[in-house]
Formats: C-alpha cells, structure tokens, sequence
C-alpha cells in the first residue's frame, strides 16, 4: 500500500484510527480461552467489530511470542484473516527489530517475504545498515522509532549535544537520507504533545505512528493540531482502550462502540484539511 492509497483510505473512512492488537492471554474474556486458539478468536471478533472505523492494525509481536510456537501460529493466523477479509487495511508489525546488517536482512525476509506484511517497527540506533535491509522491499514500509511515549523517553532521546540538537532530531534528520516519505515513516508517541512541532520541523511531509491515545493518556486534539498536515500524515493507535472495553462476552461489540467514538473525533479533526 503505497502512501496515497493510504490517504484515500483515511478520506474515504473518515479515519486514521490504528487498533492495537496487543492480546494478552491472561486479559482476553475468560469464555475463549475454551477455543482451539483463544488468541486468533479473540483477534478475529476485534477485528471483525472495527474494521469499519480503522484503517490499520498493529498486532505486538511481543504478545505473540511470549506463547511460543502456539502465539506466531496465532500471530500468522491473524495476519491472513486481515489480508483474506480486510484487503484495504494497513497492517504494522510492531515488532521493533533493529540488529546487524544480515540478521536484520532475515528479520525483513521473515515480515515482508514470508508474511507480505505492509509495515514493521524498526530501532535505528544501530545505523543505516541495521535499516537498510528492510528498504530493500520498495512497496512496504519502515517505520523508525523517533521519539517514544514513555516515562524512559528522557533518558536518551531527548539529550541535547553541544550544539542544542537533540538525539531524536539527529534521528529524523539523518535517516531522511535513507529513504523517502514513501517509504518511512516514524513513531511518535501521543504523550509527546507540543513536541510534534518540533517533529513536523524535520519530517513536515511524513506519516506519523502515534500509540499513546487513549489508556497512556495521550491526547488526541493535541496530537492533531500540532502534528496532522495536509495529507492528514497521522496513524493514531489505540490499543487496551478498545480491545478490552469490555472483558465479558459482548467484548466484541463494547469494542465497537469504544473504536466508534474515537473515529467519530478522527471524523472532526480531518474537516480541518479534507
């Protein structure tokens, strides 16, 4: 999915809604965990109750491995459904790979090759040739982490050199040199605020992945008013706000109703450039 599909998609829904399938086995209503794959048939009713109000899906890997063989099977099982049913959905693997040049080859092999997923999180502080594998498959997506929504932020992205540059800046700034606005974007956490001015200073043009909205407080007004440009250029993620809306058997449809309000508010905010 290039960028302007993903443009018309969010024009034509009326939302840049991401919904966050980070499914935790001990969280999800305890009358699945009777199914043959509790995981898949809990992501299967998440996304069959709001792929009318998103336009992407970022299952955590995370979540996924930390059950083994049984979590990936879970994990793949999920991707195809989307890709069998939801054909228009822009799928992110949160999976934050960043390592040497050839086991980042394999990690890219692994996302885009085997899985034809459209998108994978990537940490840039290895350098270009931890990024560049990934740049090699020209119709998916990198999508670097920038400057992050948590508490832990501080302690590196924000440091300044002897110049006033801060390190996520350095980040923004050099990776441009890697690949266009058509194939990386950045993460950009909802906490962040005011900050998006700064961001939109050195990537005015480039989506942003925005987790923070919603159970980490971020605000999704802010967020629009400092960060959205004229092709909208945001993905806003929410994730435990609406998956686990609701832990009894009508989870499904307390998901709906949650991801419903917040395109609503998505609905108003892209009347400012649509």
């Amino acid at each position: 999915m290039n960028k302007q599909q993903l443009f018309e998609n969010i024009k034509r829904k009326k939302t840049f809604l991401c919904v966050g399938l980070d499914t935790d086995i001990k969280k999800i209503p305890a009358h699945l965990l009777k199914e043959e794959d509790p995981i898949f048939a809990f992501n299967k009713a998440i996304i069959d109750a709001t792929a009318d109000l998103c336009i992407a899906y970022k299952p955590n890997l995370a979540f996924y491995e930390s059950l083994g063989v049984k979590g990936w099977i879970a994990f793949e099982k999920t991707v195809n459904y989307i890709k069998s049913n939801y054909p228009d959905q822009f799928i992110i693997a949160d999976a934050k790979r960043g390592d040497i040049g050839n086991t980042s080859e394999m990690y890219a092999r692994s996302f885009f090759d085997e899985l034809n997923i459209d998108s994978v999180t990537v940490a840039p502080y290895m350098g270009e040739d931890s990024v560049k594998p990934f740049l090699l498959y020209p119709e998916k997506w990198v999508i670097l982490l920038a400057l992050t929504s948590n508490k832990g932020s501080q302690d590196f992205q924000l440091t300044e050199d002897s110049n006033g540059e801060r390190l996520f800046e350095k980040v923004l700034k050099k990776s441009q040199k890697w690949a266009s606005d058509e194939q990386m974007m950045y993460v950009v956490g909802a906490t962040q605020g005011e900050m998006f001015m700064d961001i939109r200073k050195h990537v005015p043009n480039h989506f942003l992945l925005v987790p923070g909205v919603g159970a980490q407080g971020g605000s999704l007004e802010e967020v629009c008013k400092y960060g959205m440009n004229s092709t909208c250029g945001l993905i806003v993620n929410s994730s435990r706000a609406i998956i686990y809306a609701d832990k009894t058997e009508r989870f499904a449809e307390a998901a709906h109703n949650a991801a419903k309000e917040v395109q609503a508010e998505m609905s108003e905010q892209l009347k400012k450039i649509l």
